[in-house]
């Protein structure tokens, strides 16, 4: 099997520039750009490995990170979920600014992958600038948050997760019934981390979204229900 050294920071922007969908019967990025605020939790693995790809996957920098996570619920809604924005912050405040906008994502049911800064998985440098810390819970952090308004949540904890993990959360945003947004954490430490990725992971792949057809018989029932009401109201 052949295999390519990367960082988790690099093999997660390999792994998005790869993913293709098709709009209006056209090939097109499935990710077709990223909102981002950079701070200490995101600015060295992943921002770098955003840099080095700038030519494929662009970059839009946000103002305030609730925002431009909103923005992308709006783009998904807009696009009949056909593709999807990514929307990445720094550990602690800038984290938890975007938990509203996946509240909204989850509850139209529309996806936005977030990718957000961690505290360092060594837990060396600990504590860090703004960072949010259990004394009695040492592995809990703010991105905690987003378990309970995220359809997937992940945390990389070491840099081969992502070969299981990154497909995992686009199943999940390209599901017609579980359709919502994705959460995957990133400590500061684990993103510079590298590990031989396996080269089929980066490989071209177009999604094409599934819509599931009304059952004929429900439908033949609806129809005539329909037909025979006197003063017929549709409530979708």
């Amino acid at each position: 099997m052949k295999t390519v050294r990367l960082t988790a920071g690099q093999a997660i922007v390999r792994y998005l520039v790869a993913q293709r969908t098709v709009l209006d019967g056209r090939e097109a990025p499935l990710f077709p750009g990223v909102f981002a605020i950079f701070g200490h939790g995101n600015v060295l693995g992943l921002g770098s490995a955003l840099w080095e790809a700038r030519d494929e996957l662009p970059l839009y920098r946000g103002q305030n990170e609730q925002g431009m996570a909103l923005a992308g619920v709006a783009f998904a809604k807009a696009r009949r979920r056909r593709q999807i924005m990514v929307a990445t912050s720094s550990v602690g405040p800038g984290a938890t600014n975007m938990v509203t906008a996946a509240g909204a994502a989850l509850a139209n049911r529309l996806p936005l992958l977030l990718l957000s800064g961690d505290t360092f998985q060594s837990r060396i440098p600990d504590p860090v600038l703004q960072q949010v810390e259990h004394a009695g819970s040492p592995s809990t952090t703010v991105n905690d948050a987003f378990r309970a308004v995220t359809r997937y949540w992940d945390r990389i904890v070491s840099p081969e997760q992502v070969v299981q993990s990154l497909p995992l959360a686009v199943e999940t945003m390209l599901d017609p019934a579980d359709c919502g947004p994705a959460f995957v954490g990133l400590p500061q430490d684990v993103q510079a981390e590298a590990w031989d990725y396996p080269s089929g992971l980066f490989e071209p792949r177009v999604h094409e979204l599934r819509r599931p057809r009304p059952d004929r018989r429900e439908l033949d029932q609806a129809a005539a229900a329909l037909g025979g009401a006197e003063r017929p109201l549709v409530i979708a």
